[in-house]
């Protein structure tokens, strides 16, 4: 699969997630697998890139290639602008958001939001297209409402524009993240036009990997909230995909190696203070499903350091193993449930 001059290993992507997908949480998605990962998105208003988070967020040193930061906003202008700044910083594919359904993203009049303007939808991607020389790539819903879809069209805007490639999440704007993916929807997208589309939306196994690829006909899958404390999911897809066969799930032990590696990287990343506390949603993830994930949390919300949070990892991790557990993770639809 390709976007543009880059040729992608795999057809396997980890979808942008605000708060989730920083460069830690990406290097460690590719390890495991994934061909490709866009950034969290990062605000096209000029005014707030001196911020400790928007710097973090352009912050690329050490990410493989290609390196995608996502963007978003409602101006033309400063959208175009956006890509050539972040273009600047290292990024070598821009992501345009008009998929995000976050009321405080959609009160902006950008995100999801966007899908109702089909006329401002055209000027920003035509703008950011001929404001950068790199690919520009977008990641919309299936339209505003389930009443008002309009994908097929906007994708034939963005094909129209020059963008080089498409994420579609499977729901409308209103349905945030309820109710059936439109497979539908992205197969009459994918129909529609000639550049690449990734099928988004609750991709969670390797069996529903292949099922929607042959159904939707997209050129790849897009994953999210399925990756959130599974980032293996994407060796796990890679291989059945490759040769029909089930990859086991890792042991406990190589759990425990994963998760080490990327709680140090996520520390030297975020710094103490903040690597401790935004460590605690990953470290959740990490052990749903397992036995004693209550206490866990409980000893791991109360940690105010690396050196002890990453003590309570070993402990706990190390006492699964020594008693034969194993990793057997429910879909991100039974953890919510649950």
């Amino acid at each position: 699969m390709r976007i543009g001059g880059h040729a992608l290993p795999n057809n396997l992507a980890v979808a942008p997630m605000a708060g989730v997908t920083d460069r830690p949480f990406r290097m460690l998605c590719k390890r495991m697998g994934a061909g490709y990962a866009v950034s969290e998105m990062v605000a096209a208003d000029p005014r707030l890139r001196n911020t400790g988070k928007s710097r973090r967020r352009t912050d690329h040193t050490g990410e493989p290639a290609p390196i995608a930061v996502q963007i978003a906003g409602s101006d033309p202008a400063w959208m175009a602008d956006a890509a050539r700044y972040n273009v600047d910083c290292g990024a070598q594919i821009i992501d345009i958001n008009m998929g995000c359904p976050a009321k405080k993203v959609c009160n902006a009049a950008a995100g999801s939001a966007l899908l109702s303007n089909e006329t401002l939808v055209g000027s920003i991607l035509r703008a950011v297209v001929r404001a950068v020389a790199v690919p520009v790539t977008l990641k919309i819903r299936t339209g505003p409402t389930p009443s008002t879809r309009n994908a097929v069209s906007i994708a034939r805007i963005a094909e129209d524009a020059g963008v080089a490639a498409l994420a579609v999440h499977g729901r409308t704007r209103a349905c945030a993240f309820t109710g059936p993916v439109e497979y539908d929807s992205i197969r009459a997208v994918k129909r529609a036009v000639g550049i690449s589309v990734f099928a988004n939306g609750d991709v969670e196994t390797p069996q529903g990997a292949e099922a929607v690829l042959a159904y939707t006909g997209a050129d790849g899958v897009m994953i999210g909230r399925a990756a959130q404390g599974r980032p293996w999911i994407f060796r796990e897809i890679a291989h059945y995909l490759a040769t029909g066969e089930t990859l086991a799930p890792p042991t406990v032990a190589e759990a425990r190696r994963v998760i080490l590696d990327h709680l140090d990287d996520h520390y030297r990343f975020h710094g103490d203070d903040i690597g401790v506390r935004t460590a605690r949603k990953h470290l959740h993830w990490y052990t749903t499903g397992l036995s004693g994930a209550r206490e866990f949390r409980v000893r791991i919300n109360a940690a105010e350091t690396p050196s002890v949070q990453r003590a309570v990892v070993l402990q706990w991790f190390t006492r699964l193993a020594a008693e034969g557990e194993r990793l057997q993770y429910e879909t991100w639809q039974e953890a919510l449930a649950a």
